[in-house]
């Protein structure tokens, strides 16, 4: 994974954004494209998603122990003979090099094709919001017609795509968010109604709405108030903590209520489980049950940048980085 000060003619170089020390902005640079292994192919790469983890693994946060220098990127799009293919896991942006260069070498199996009608900065962002949306939503929430389902940051990767599959599904969807500015956003991906609200705010606003089921990728007070808003018997479904890792839950509302809490971990998923979540947000998406919203196409330059808006909570949808080799 290291850079190299020369390289022999035979020796392909690529764009890379490259991670030189936890804490610092990443670098753009040229880099010897690795060499395959047993198993791994070259993929031309199109676009890329930026995520949250993305992030973490930046600042050390996640696999603080990965090599170093290495490139990031755990998902992406790219032409793999003749096909397009989202590529996620096995090792991608943390035990190797990831996917935030103009080529990058990866394992054959965590390559999946992309059917027709998916356009490529869409399928780039599916690879970790997608399968997590499309895992919340169908295999642990199993969120069903008579539902009434509350989506915490609704306007965000994850949370926007929760609220259009749940709301393909039949069941009636309202969608948080703490901007106003971002309401309209929410609507637009099929929410019924969206709430502007904190966490002190938070149960106060859904109480008529009695949830059944709650999403929620926020952490810190807001899962408390999801407690308090949700209905007896109802599920919550966790998928992250981007307002704050802890939080005070009140235990005598839970248990009494007969509440089911549910986690859904990417890091922690078998690849074999992974794929099966690609490949269910990848349909849900060319049958029109699942939409994807970019916020933004950046190029590779600007990938500290895309790190801001994360980081400030900027964005609407996903960001997304434009790739092509120049």
């Amino acid at each position: 994974m290291g850079d190299a000060s020369s390289t022999g003619a035979s020796v392909r170089e690529v764009r890379a954004a490259r991670l030189v020390e936890h804490g610092r902005p990443l670098e753009v640079r040229r880099v010897p494209l690795g060499v395959p292994g047993p198993g791994d192919v070259v993929v031309e790469m199109a676009f890329a998603g930026v995520n949250p983890v993305d992030r973490y693994g930046a600042l050390g946060r996640v696999a603080p122990d990965a090599p170093l220098p290495r490139t990031l990127g755990v998902e992406g799009v790219g032409h793999l003979e003749g096909r397009l293919v989202v590529m996620h896991g096995h090792g991608l942006g943390t035990a190797r090099d990831g996917l935030w260069a103009d080529a990058a070498v990866v394992a054959r199996a965590a390559c999946v094709p992309v059917p027709e009608g998916v356009e490529p900065p869409v399928a780039a962002a599916l690879g970790v919001a997608g399968a997590t949306a499309y895992e919340a939503v169908a295999g642990l929430g199993k969120v069903a017609p008579d539902d009434r389902v509350l989506v915490l940051g609704a306007s965000g990767g994850v949370g926007s795509m929760i609220v259009s599959l749940a709301h393909s599904i039949g069941a009636q969807v309202w969608g948080q968010t703490g901007s106003e500015g971002k309401a309209h956003a929410v609507e637009e991906t099929g929410a019924d109604r969206s709430v502007v609200a904190d966490a002190g705010s938070l149960a106060g606003a859904v109480a008529a709405f009695r949830p059944t089921v709650v999403f929620d990728g926020l952490g810190g007070g807001y899962t408390g108030a999801a407690v308090e808003a949700l209905e007896p018997r109802g599920r919550l479904v966790l998928y992250g903590a981007s307002a704050d890792a802890e939080g005070r839950v009140p235990l005598l509302t839970l248990y009494r209520k007969n509440l089911t809490v549910l986690g859904y971990g990417g890091l922690i998923q078998s690849e074999d489980a992974l794929q099966r979540s690609v490949e269910g947000a990848l349909e849900a998406v060319r049958a029109g049950r699942m939409s994807v919203r970019i916020d933004s196409v950046l190029p590779l330059e600007e990938v500290n940048e895309a790190f801001r808006r994360i980081e400030r909570r900027e964005v609407s949808g996903k960001l997304v980085l434009a790739l092509a080799a120049r």
